[in-house]
């Protein structure tokens, strides 16, 4: 990961699942200040939190909490996220229990029950270690049972996402709000991830979309700071799927 802060520019660097949503929150920021540069970069959660204490980028993200070794940053929620476990468009699984979701991702599930899928072999994929998508499944998911090694895996929502809308035996998990018409959110425990349920929190498994700082910002890391949190960066957040940090905070 190159992300040397720049003179005059934000370098912001960390979670895949967070950057595509700050990517879009920088866009409306640059048109208002055309003179401030903001570059936002990926390489996961843990790159992020380690980019931020090594003092290499002005800010970096994570899409989970911070572990006790890495206390001592400050840390700013910005939004919630739900995770969602996704299939392709045809597939007829529509609702899965968590159960079943940990013997399909631990390798004990290797075929679908469900009539009408090619092949019927289970197409398990997963995030890579160090992504905090993957972190927040394996805990809220997961349990004690361990991803198994024979699951395909990707270094991003994005391509978790394309692999399922192209395999029809394909299951993976990616950001609730990077669902689109090319795939299928299943409910969980008959639940689903959509927006309603994450704000009455029927849907559970969300995780949070987080700002890290090694200190109090200042100059124009303090303005894309206010902006991201202000009404018109929080719509904007709303706008893309998530639960903005201000709707967090009044419920």
């Amino acid at each position: 990961m190159n992300c040397a802060p720049n003179k005059g520019g934000v370098i912001i660097a960390g979670s895949t699942s967070v950057q595509p949503f700050i990517e879009k929150v920088a866009e409306h920021f640059m048109e208002k200040y055309p003179d401030i540069t903001i570059n936002v970069q990926g390489g996961g959660s843990t790159a992020g939190v380690q980019a931020t204490m090594n003092g290499t980028c002005d800010i970096g993200t994570s899409s989970r909490n911070l572990k006790p070794t890495e206390r001592g940053l400050k840390v700013i929620l910005i939004a919630l996220d739900g995770i969602a476990v996704i299939v392709h468009r045809s597939s007829p699984v529509g609702d899965l229990s968590v159960e079943r979701i940990r013997r399909i991702f631990s390798g004990h599930q290797k075929e679908w029950n469900e009539s009408g899928i090619a092949g019927n072999v289970i197409i398990p994929v997963t995030r890579e270690e160090g992504s905090g998508t993957r972190a927040s499944f394996e805990e809220m998911i997961m349990g004690d049972e361990a991803i198994s090694d024979a699951c395909l895996v990707q270094d991003s929502n994005g391509a978790v996402r394309e692999i399922i809308a192209t395999t029809p035996q394909g299951v993976g998990y990616i950001s609730v709000g990077l669902v689109d018409e090319r795939e299928k959110a299943v409910a969980i425990e008959g639940i689903k991830p959509t927006l309603a349920n994450l704000i009455t929190e029927k849907y559970r498994f969300a995780r949070p979309f987080l700002l890290l700082l090694r200190e109090e910002p200042t100059g124009n890391v303090k303005k894309f700071i206010d902006y991201v949190l202000s009404e018109e960066g929080q719509e904007i957040l709303a706008g893309s799927g998530l639960i903005p940090a201000n709707k967090v905070a009044a419920d």
